[in-house]
C-alpha cells in the first residue's frame, strides 16, 4: 500500500489525474474503472484539460462503480448524467465504451448479471475510488456479509444524508442503488483511492491502520497488491 498526502484537495485531485493520465497513454487498450461524488469532480476537470492539451480517450474503456435504482440514464440526479456533465461530454470517448449500470433496468438481477459480464470481458487496469464517512466504496455499505458481485443495496441513512447535497431534499434521495461488488473492484489492477475532507478523516485511519473488516469495506483494500491512498491534510489528520 502506498499512501500520498498532498497540502490540499487541489494538489490530491490533479496527482489522482496524472496516475490516471498515465495508465492512458502506457496502455494501447486501458480500462477505468470510475467513481462519482463531489470528490471526483475536480479529478475528471483536469482530465478535461489535459484532453484539450492532447490527451485521448478514443482508445479507452470507461466502467463505472454505481447508479441510484430508479433513476433514469436522462434524469439530472443520475450517475449517467454525472458523468457525461463533468467527463463524457468533453472527451474523445466512444459511447460504445462507456459502462453505467442500469439503476432503471425492470429486471435488477438480471441488470447485475449483465453487468458482471462485462467486468468480466473488461477487466479494470485502474480502479477510481472515492471513501464514504462510514468506510463504504462503491456503494458497498457496512455490514456482516458483503457481497463478491455486483448487486442491489440498500443505502444507509449516513449515506443517504450525505448524498442529500447533490438533492433538492433529502427526502428525494434514492434509498437504494446498483453497485459493483467487492470482489470486482479488487480484481482491479491498480486501485487509487482519492478522500480529501477532515470529514473522512476517521474512514481513511480504518481503513489503512485498522483490522480488516466488513463494517469497513475499504479496510479490505489492505489485501490489494497495488493500491494507491491519495489524501489532503485533513483526510489524513488521524495518521500517524
Amino acid at each position: 500500500m502506498e499512501v500520498r498526502v498532498f497540502p490540499d484537495a487541489y494538489g490530491a485531485a490533479l496527482y489522482t489525474a496524472t496516475l490516471v493520465e498515465t495508465t492512458i497513454t502506457q496502455l494501447s487498450s486501458p480500462v477505468l474503472g470510475l467513481a462519482t461524488g463531489g470528490t471526483m469532480i475536480p479529478v475528471y476537470q483536469h482530465l478535461v484539460q489535459f484532453h484539450r492539451r492532447g490527451l485521448r480517450f478514443e482508445h479507452v474503456t470507461t466502467i463505472n462503480l454505481d447508479e441510484y435504482v430508479g433513476l433514469e440514464p436522462t434524469d439530472r440526479h443520475s450517475y449517467h448524467a454525472f458523468m457525461r456533465e463533468h467527463l463524457f461530454d468533453h472527451v474523445d470517448l466512444s459511447l460504445d465504451c462507456r459502462y453505467i449500470p442500469s439503476g432503471a433496468a425492470c429486471d435488477l438481477t438480471a441488470a447485475c448479471r449483465a453487468y458482471d459480464e462485462i467486468l468480466q470481458a473488461h477487466p479494470i487496469d485502474l480502479q477510481l475510488l472515492g471513501i464514504g464517512v462510514n468506510g463504504h466504496i462503491g456503494f458497498n455499505e457496512p455490514a456482516d456479509h458483503l457481497k463478491p458481485h455486483t448487486h442491489v443495496v440498500e443505502l444507509t441513512e449516513d449515506t443517504i444524508r450525505q448524498n442529500a447535497r447533490f438533492f433538492d431534499a433529502e427526502e428525494r434521495v434514492p434509498t437504494r442503488a446498483i453497485t459493483m461488488g467487492l470482489q470486482s473492484i479488487l480484481f482491479a489492477k491498480r486501485i487509487v483511492l482519492l478522500a480529501v475532507g477532515a470529514s473522512k478523516a476517521q474512514a481513511v485511519r480504518e481503513a489503512i491502520t485498522g483490522d480488516i473488516r466488513t463494517t469497513v469495506p475499504a479496510s479490505l483494500l489492505q489485501l490489494h497488491p497495488q493500491v494507491t491512498f491519495v489524501l489532503d491534510e485533513a483526510a489524513a489528520q488521524q495518521l500517524r
